[in-house]
């Protein structure tokens, strides 16, 4: 077929084209276009749709060579994405089932490490494979024509020849006997669809649990110890000084959330103490111990004054009064710092007595614990 090729319907039609506008129902009753084969309508369809076939080349002749390695290429593409989308799937579903379990830890260098970069290297992979896949269907395997075709409105007789037009487009695929093709499309459908509804997980699990942006790791009977690990007793600072502390945990020193500041407060601070509600027993004696981090912007706190009783973020100027239960009086905070509950342990050296009951940092979007 020659690139000027004027008959309206992909698969042939009239010399003449016939009008622009279709929807003839008074040409051709319902009983006529059902009699009429499905290669009939769509050539008359096309004719009376006013589409002129500019170009056609057809798809490889059916059961050649050609088209069989074309079809093992689609088909083996199209594998591989729905493989590598179940491998997704295994990965995330089998974490903590019958593959090790996952957890957030920057020191880690196992199973976790390699969690999020394999969801993303399978996920790619099908994606990939699945692009690949229609690309080389519809070069290698779909006949191609280009075709100019005017807008109109719909009638019955459009409504029927459109159907056909689609039923050609089905029939010229060539997907109903290309059966290695249209396994390979369902094994790809059903891991891509998988894959895809994986995340939808995340919106039914509780996001709290295990969650590390909830907890710290100061616990019950965990000591209170300086950045070289040593524990701290009462009476080893001086009155109205302030030292940084941390879990007595592995890498407890290292673990930002966890910094405290251990504060030794004056005889007259003590005595305009006014803890917040609920942290009336929080103190030991004239000590209190507050989270090290801005809950404004994370920022370190540090910048004590005494005679003020005020600490200061040098990001953005917040001050937090540590006899108001570290309130913040002035700057961009509006949460106190997180109050640390402490005592002493049979030894004589600090301790917790619980995590951090709020959240420890800026506001997030779940502040509170579960």
């Amino acid at each position: 077929m020659s690139t000027r090729d004027m008959r309206p319907g992909s698969t042939g039609g009239a010399d003449v084209p016939g009008p622009l506008y279709g929807g003839p129902d008074d040409d051709y009753t319902p009983e006529q276009l059902a009699a009429m084969s499905r290669q009939d309508l769509d050539r008359l369809g096309a004719r009376y749709d006013g589409v002129e076939i500019l170009h056609v080349d057809p798809g490889p002749e059916p059961g050649s060579i050609m088209e069989k390695r074309a079809v093992r290429q689609v088909g083996t593409v199209f594998a591989l994405a729905g493989l590598f989308a179940f491998l997704f799937v295994v990965v995330y579903v089998g974490s903590g089932w019958f593959l090790p379990d996952w957890h957030w830890d920057v020191t880690e260098g196992g199973w976790s490490a390699f969690f999020t970069p394999m969801l993303g290297l399978f996920m790619g992979l099908s994606l990939l494979c699945v692009g690949v896949g229609l690309v080389l269907f519809t070069k290698k395997l779909l006949p191609h024509e280009t075709a100019v075709q005017d807008k109109h409105d719909g009638s019955h007789f459009d409504r029927v020849t459109a159907g056909a037009t689609l039923v050609g487009g089905w029939h010229n695929s060539g997907l109903a006997r290309r059966k290695l093709i249209t396994r390979s499309l369902l094994l790809m459908g059903g891991g891509v669809g998988l894959m895809l509804i994986m995340p939808l997980g995340g919106l039914i699990k509780n996001p709290n649990k295990g969650n590390p942006l909830g907890t710290t790791s100061w616990a019950e009977g965990v000591r209170l110890v300086r950045d070289n690990g040593t524990p701290i007793r009462p009476g080893d600072q001086e009155p109205g000084s302030l030292e940084t502390v941390f879990p007595a945990v592995p890498g407890g020193n290292r673990q930002a959330d966890a910094a405290t500041m251990l504060i030794r407060l004056r005889p007259s601070q003590v005595d305009n103490l006014r803890p917040r509600e609920g942290h009336a027993d929080f103190a030991y004696g004239e000590y209190v111990a507050y989270s090290k981090i801005c809950t404004h912007a994370g920022c370190p706190v540090s910048l004590y004054e005494q005679e003020t009783s005020r600490i200061l973020c040098p990001c953005h100027q917040s001050m937090f009064d540590v006899t108001q239960g570290a309130k913040p009086v002035f700057g961009p905070a509006t949460r106190a710092l997180p109050q640390l509950p402490i005592g002493v342990d049979d030894e004589g050296f600090f301790v917790a007595r619980s995590d951090y009951i709020e959240a420890v940092g800026p506001t997030y979007w779940n502040r509170e614990r579960i």
